[in-house]
């Protein structure tokens, strides 16, 4: 068993290498259109990293905080959508 929690543990480490890599195209992002993108990949990953440290310790409490962070994380995307559209951000 902690063999499959030190899996879990390092695919996790993955994942959030993923949405560092992901954050620099917030940065560096040609257009705002792809940075919002990038928000909600770096927001998806860090969801499911959460989630991966959740099963690998065991602990529900996690996945509470991993549905909250995936809620907000979707939340934003629209609210950035309409303030986009309503600015006129939409071709």
């Amino acid at each position: 068993m902690v063999e499959f929690g030190a899996a879990l543990l390092a695919v996790a480490a993955a994942f959030v290498v993923f949405a560092v890599v992901a954050l620099y195209r917030v940065y560096d992002g040609p257009t705002t259109h792809d940075r919002v993108i990038a928000v909600n990949v770096a927001g998806t990953n860090t969801v499911i990293a959460i989630t991966l440290v959740a099963a690998a310790f065991q602990q529900s409490t996690f996945l509470d905080v991993a549905l909250v962070y995936a809620l907000l994380n979707f939340l934003l995307s629209i609210a950035f959508s309409k303030f986009n559209v309503e600015r006129g951000g939409v071709l």
